[in-house]
Order: C-alpha cells, then structure tokens, then sequence
C-alpha cells in the first residue's frame, strides 16, 4: 500500500519519485510480481516517516513505467486500475501492508448515462474555462473523457478543479450516476464562488 496526500481515481496517471528505503522494498516486489499496488488517502498526518491515520477506500496503482534518476531515486508512471476497500490494516513491514477486497461500482444502464455524463462534462468544462480565466492552476479543458459512463465519471471527477477531499467523496459513491450527480452539485457551488471572483453578478 501507498499512502498520499491526494485521491487517485481509476483512470487517471500517477507519477510518484520513490526514495524512501520502505518504498523502494515495495517497488521491488511489484516488480518481481504483479506490477500493483494500492493507493489511499491520508486523512491526517504525513505522506514521509510513517505515523499518518490513513483512509479505508483507496485506488489499485498499476506500474506503467519506471526509471532511476538518480541514486536510490526512481521516477515511476502509474495509472489508477480499479477500486478497492481496506478490510484491515495490516504491520508496515516493511511498508504498508492491508488486507483488501476490490470494490466494484454498480452495474449501470450506460444508455441512459449518457446524457449525464454530456451535462456534467459540459459544467466541468464551463468551470474550467473560468478557473483558468482567473488565472487559476486547472488541468487542460479540452482533455478528452472516455466514451465509457464508468470511466467517464471517474476522468471529469479528476479534471474538475475541487479538492482531494471532494475527490475521495466522489471515489465514495456507489455507482457512476451518484458520482455524476454529486460531482453536478460539488461544480455548482464552485461556479458560484468562481463568477464572484470574477466579479459577475
């Protein structure tokens, strides 16, 4: 197990620097076996030096690359592969160690996602545009997201500019039209806030 600072989502690349001596023990065996790992979220404490109190529903990291770029300093390109829900957290020997379960989302009708996802993509779009009108940090408003409904809810989930707590609320919900319609109402008041800034009325 991973634990971060941040939420990763499935679908969306995590680029990490690994150069703790516990991390690199765990680069090394999803090396030599199944190239995965787990990701969650610190709820507090730190991501270095152990002692964090860390989140129960995290994300399956699958190794796309690795590189040394330095000595004992690896770069390593990974993506969110699946959801999974910790059962118990296990001794950190030598890193983080927890007995998990996948935890699939609900099956869904992805006919009649369909025009969820194209609102929901449209005001994060919309709020992109205005996040960087602002001059604000915001990923690139023209990404494209997935033809998928599942996929789709968790990539606009990622590009929307709300904060990792928002984010693991959004990995929280049962299916994707939950997480769309929760996502719709998290972009609501992100909109309002951002056309005061602005300055709109």
């Amino acid at each position: 197990m991973f634990p971060l600072g941040a939420t990763l989502l499935p679908g969306s690349f995590l680029p990490l620097q690994i150069f703790e001596p516990r991390y690199q023990a765990l680069l090394r065996d999803c090396l030599a076996g199944e190239p995965e790992f787990g990701v969650v979220m610190i709820e507090q404490g730190q991501e270095v030096g152990g002692g964090d109190h860390r989140r129960d529903v995290g994300t399956v990291a699958r190794i796309l690359q690795v590189g040394e770029i330095g000595p004992g300093l690896y770069a390593v390109q990974a993506v969110g592969a699946r959801r999974i829900r910790v059962n118990a957290w296990l001794p950190d020997d030598p890193y983080p160690l927890a007995d998990v379960d996948d935890w699939p989302d609900e099956a869904c009708d992805a006919a009649s996602l369909e025009p969820v996802v194209a609102s929901v993509e449209q005001e994060v779009r919309r709020v992109l545009a205005l996040s960087i009108e602002l001059g604000d940090l915001a990923p690139d408003a023209t990404v494209e997201i997935s033809e998928d409904p599942l996929l789709a809810s968790y990539h606009l989930a990622a590009i929307a500019p709300i904060g990792a707590f928002d984010r693991h609320q959004l990995l929280l919900e049962r299916g994707p039209r939950q997480r769309l319609e929760r996502l719709s109402a998290m972009l609501g008041d992100v909109e309002t806030l951002l056309r005061f800034r602005l300055g709109d009325s």
